[in-house]
């Protein structure tokens, strides 16, 4: 059994921040907002009922870390064995209950009105059938903690579930009964949208179900416009058709300066033991693509970018705790420029036209070993962080002979690691690379590497930090690397720097709060300081301002009950550096996967 212990919180802003949440409780009509700041064991609330408080549990399976509240139902019966006991002696899988729960729980008082009660009978639950397509488990298989905890996973990866566990509810006779209990999200999105970063605004109206009538199929009619172009789109998604493991993603838009028509269809490896996958999908884009420098836009052009690519990968499945993946494929990539039909000036700086055509071999390998915790990413919900060392490098060759534009070498690459301390602090590192080689020089060369560091302090507040950076060779002339308020430089203005090389240090203090106001949202709060700067030269651009720094301060709202995006951020950020042109306060209102 693990703990963690909480740090009495030391800082000199920690009042400021407290202030700033007590005032938005205040207009929300809350009669009083407790801020715990005392040195108190580390307990969260479950993600069912807020009002269930209880200590963390740990545990620990091969590849698997937890540690997480004691979430949904209660815990498995008096007298079922462990785990290892339960596979040691070759238990197998019997009755398998699916609890498909709807948004609200009216057998609570709190939940138990009017609104919620109509909420729930519009809301179609998720059919049975569609989460028990999403087990790695059957009836008569054996036991095996490891699938049940893989499973929760791919449940709970699914933006129309708030949460998802498996509990045992009884053994007997060497069977193990299970119930898998899930609970819905309101997923239909009919209004009007708003989002502001870097000084600019997006808007949009849309009609929208990611979970249409229960079957785990998304559809979305938008129109939305923002500072690139205005766009009228369709898109229809299953991301568990056929066989349950099989992704199909139809996109089609008409759009203000071209269109966009995409379609995909993909079996991924959704599991550590899956044996094969395979995938095909075309694309075919037609827009106009804009350079930017300083927040204003200094150039610009058509680009018709169309895409085919096919491929199949093989497994041996998980061996001990490591999975190795092959795959093999072909891939058709062509981008044909023109000069823009809509500048008011001619384009001055054209890329030129290329195509690759190649063949590739691809090798992949995943460890197995995750983590599940509380309050980092999001506010009272479960998430899962994979800690195992990932990594793959694809390789291809697009020769003449194929139409290419010339003899290349295709690099794709990556990895990703994760450390837990086993108290209180978890790092996750990312790399990646790509590029290609024509006549020994690199073309296009992009390097990207993040480090993501999470410090729990006690059961409310948690500091975050990360770093960033980019850096390019040779690159095409439609690809900048920039940096601004719509990137993590939250005090500047959209696609404020542009170089051929960048980095970000992000410093944040985290508070999240018990505060549930209308048993709708979650809140939290945080105060950032960002400093970031480009380096390079990019065609058209001014030299670079140097190091650019802001300070701010954001409420943070976790959608608790809606699947229309998990965290609500809303901004007031303080630029330091710059020049004159830029505004001294930048307001942003966003909807972010993240805290």
């Amino acid at each position: 059994m693990m703990r963690l212990r909480a740090l009495q919180p030391s800082r000199p802003y920690a009042a400021a921040l407290a202030c700033v949440i007590g005032c938005c409780a205040r207009l929300a009509g809350a009669d009083s907002l407790t801020i715990e700041t005392g040195d108190a064991p580390l307990v969260a609330r479950t993600a069912a009922e807020d009002s269930n408080v209880g200590p963390e549990g740990a545990g620990e399976v091969q590849g698997i870390a937890t540690v997480r509240p004691e979430y949904g139902p209660p815990g498995e019966p008096e007298g079922v064995p462990s785990e290892a006991t339960l596979e040691a002696e070759h238990a197998v899988i019997g009755e398998v209950i699916i609890d498909n729960q709807d948004i609200f729980n009216t057998n609570d008082p709190k939940d138990d009105t009017a609104l919620f009660r109509l909420a729930d009978r519009l809301h179609v639950t998720t059919r049975p059938r569609v989460v028990r397509k999403q087990l790695l488990f059957k009836p008569g298989d054996p036991y095996s903690a490891r699938l049940i905890r893989e499973s929760e996973r791919i449940l709970r990866a699914n933006s129309y579930f708030y949460d998802a566990w498996i509990r045992i509810v009884s053994y007997k006779d060497g069977k193990v009964n299970l119930r898998v209990t899930t609970r819905d999200v309101w997923t239909l999105d009919p209004g009007i949208n708003f989002g502001r970063s870097g000084g600019q605004n997006s808007t949009g109206i849309k009609l929208e179900d990611a979970n249409l009538l229960g079957s785990g199929v998304a559809l979305n009619f938008a129109h939305t416009k923002d500072v690139d172009r205005t766009s009228d789109s369709i898109e229809l998604r299953d991301t568990h058709a056929f066989d349950g493991w099989t992704n199909v993603d139809l996109n089609y838009a008409n759009l203000s300066d071209g269109h966009l028509r995409a379609f995909e269809v993909t079996r991924p490896f959704y599991a550590l033991d899956t044996r094969w996958s395979g995938s095909v999908s075309a694309l075919d884009s037609l827009q106009i693509d804009p350079i930017y420098d300083r927040g204003e836009e200094i150039d610009r052009f058509q680009d018709h970018h169309r895409l085919l690519q096919s491929y199949y990968g093989w497994s041996r499945g998980l061996q001990g705790n490591w999975v190795q993946r092959w795959t093999v494929g072909a891939t058709y990539d062509d981008h044909l420029f023109d000069p823009a039909t809509d500048a008011s000036g001619s384009t001055i700086l054209l890329p030129e036209d290329r195509r690759f055509v190649y063949p590739f071999i691809e090798y992949d390998v995943v460890q197995n070993q995750y983590l599940t915790l509380w309050n980092h990413d999001q506010i009272a919900r479960t998430e899962d962080f994979q800690t195992g060392l990932t990594a793959g490098l694809r390789l291809g060759y697009a020769p003449t002979a194929l139409s290419s534009t010339s003899n290349a070498i295709i690099i794709q690459s990556s990895i990703a690691r994760g450390f837990y301390s086993g108290g209180s602090s978890t790092l996750l590192l990312y790399g990646d690379f790509s590029g290609r080689i024509e006549e020994g020089t690199l073309h296009n060369g992009i390097a990207d590497f993040s480090a993501r560091y999470y410090k729990e302090q006690s059961k409310n507040w948690l500091f975050f930090s990360t770093l960033a950076g980019t850096k390019g060779w040779s690159l095409d002339r439609d690809n900048q690397i920039l940096l601004g308020g719509d990137n993590g430089l939250r005090g500047y203005p959209l696609r404020y720097q542009s170089g051929d090389a960048r980095a970000l240090l992000t410093l944040e203090q985290r508070y999240f709060t018990d505060w549930y106001p209308f048993r709708l949202f979650r809140v939290g709060g945080a105060i950032f300081f960002d400093m970031g700067r480009t380096w390079g030269s990019a065609p058209l651009a001014q030299p670079s301002l140097g190091l650019l720094k802001d300070v701010g301060l954001g409420l943070r709202l976790g959608n608790a009950r809606s699947g229309l995006g998990n965290v609500i951020h809303v901004d007031l950020a303080f630029p330091l550096d710059g020049d004159q042109s830029i505004q001294k306060v930048q307001f942003l209102v966003q909807t972010e996967l993240r805290f």
